[in-house]
């Protein structure tokens, strides 16, 4: 038997690479409608980011997860723990909205919203502030080390860590209170994990938003593999109209300009893509939705005397069908897209429902083992029960608590307590009855707590009171 050629000489084989060399992106700075809204959403989200653990509510930080006290406030509202089902909620609704929104225009959130490109956004007017447009970028690389570029890279890795840095400390301010982790800082008194997470949160902020850009887009985000499933005929795209634009060529003084479609080939929409690759080979999932290219593209239309569109936000049955502006929008009102609305529409009114009469109380009866049943000097028969209260409104309650469900039962002792605002409250209550209120064993009971500030919030929680 004859061996293969790669046996006989492994030498010869073919050398198979599974890892491209990453060739470093300097992305041309474009204006325009897109690029437009892309500031605008960059300016909103990093108000609110930077912005939100800075506003009080009552005397406390408006949005704070305290982990140490265990507690979650939004604004008047205060979590906790047993709480999570609103957490789940909160993350149904979001996987539904960026369901919608990928159904209808592909990568929106990717390219106007999302982290990654928010903050490689900001990474790169930094750049361009210091070191110049794309061509004076391009030079300063390919120099060699000298003072100058020496004072440039230190000073812009100087201002990308300060950012970095600010980024880390902002997001733990949501964990602990403002006023003492910046107290912390000033005294060199911040814990192990603020110290942690602040710099392990800038240095990845520094390392992804700095350096690895497209790269993290294009290897590390899940939602570029799976969105083609999301994505259908007539979901909005951006997309190079070849019927147009081909065939391509430059326009000179002696060419025929008819024999040549309106694509002048200046690679303009590959010099300002983020991820650098050319919209005109068709749809990629390193397409992150920016528009960059749209805006290029217009803009060079505009120089030559050409129609905007060529590249545009469409649709593959648009392209396919030559549909027009208004037939493109009447196919983005289909099936799928009503479902998901639908869906996102009950399940966000069902979830504000549930928060507007959430019952700003919550109780845990626990009985006391050591003793499961003792009998009184009358010759009741005393079962005894720990009521853990947590008061989860932002004014102090005064609870009164009574007992039914058993012949005779009452609350032996004091049937008050006192709970601080938005604190947890344990209360011993010993529940007497006669020995013959039941059977043998165990007798179910409910405990009423009710505020005395205001009787709507009362809650009736489930025990049982042993019989011997």
């Amino acid at each position: 038997m004859e061996m293969n050629a790669e046996h006989k000489n492994p030498k010869q084989a073919a050398e198979v690479s599974f890892y491209e060399k990453r060739k470093k992106i300097h992305a041309k700075r474009v204006r325009g409608f897109f690029d437009n809204w892309r500031i605008a959403l960059v300016i909103i989200t990093q108000l609110i980011f930077y912005g939100t653990p800075w506003l009080m509510w009552n005397d406390r930080q408006a949005i704070l997860f305290h982990l140490v006290e265990r507690k979650f406030y939004i604004f008047g509202l205060v979590f906790w723990p047993q709480d999570v089902i609103y957490l789940a909620i909160l993350l149904i609704i979001s996987a539904y909205a960026l369901f919608l929104v990928t159904a209808v225009a592909g990568r929106l959130f990717c390219g106007y919203a999302c982290p990654q490109t928010v903050y490689t956004q900001l990474f790169m007017w930094i750049e361009n502030w210091i070191e110049g447009d794309r061509n004076a970028r391009l030079k300063l690389d390919n120099a060699p080390m000298n003072a100058r570029k020496f004072r440039l890279r230190a000073s812009k890795f100087l201002l990308w860590g300060a950012l970095a840095l600010w980024t880390g400390f902002t997001l733990v301010g949501y964990f602990t209170p403002m006023h003492e982790l910046i107290d912390n800082v000033l005294s060199n008194n911040l814990g192990p994990w603020e110290t942690v997470w602040i710099f392990l949160y800038g240095g990845f902020t520094f390392l992804f938003a700095g350096f690895m850009r497209e790269q993290v887009c294009k290897y590390m985000c899940p939602y570029a593999r799976f969105q083609s499933v999301m994505f259908d005929p007539d979901t909005l795209i951006i997309t190079y109209d070849p019927e147009r634009g081909e065939p391509r060529g430059v326009r000179k003084k002696n060419t025929d300009a008819s024999a040549l479609g309106d694509c002048v080939a200046c690679e303009q929409c590959v010099v300002v893509c983020p991820t650098g690759i050319d919209i005109r080979n068709g749809l990629q999932y390193e397409c992150i939705g920016c528009a960059a290219c749209i805006d290029v593209c217009d803009q060079v239309m505009d120089k030559v005397g050409l129609p905007r569109g060529l590249i545009r936000y469409s649709t593959e049955n648009a392209m396919q069908h030559k549909l027009d502006h208004k037939s493109v929008l009447s196919h983005i009102i289909r099936p799928r897209i009503l479902v998901y609305t639908a869906i996102l529409i009950l399940i966000t009114l069902v979830a504000g429902y549930f928060l507007a009469h959430r019952i700003p109380l919550k109780v845990d009866v626990i009985r006391d083992r050591s003793v499961l049943t003792r009998e009184a000097d009358d010759g009741s028969i005393e079962n005894v029960f720990m009521l853990q209260i947590m008061n989860t409104s932002e004014e102090a309650q005064r609870y009164k608590i009574t007992v039914d469900g058993l012949n005779g039962a009452r609350i032996a002792g004091a049937s008050e307590v006192d709970a601080d605002a938005a604190g947890l409250t344990s209360f011993n209550v010993v529940v007497a009855a006669p020995p013959d209120a039941g059977k043998r064993g165990s007798n179910p009971i409910h405990f009423t707590i009710t505020s005395e500030q205001n009787p709507e919030i009362t809650l009736r929680e489930k025990a049982s009171f042993l019989l011997p």
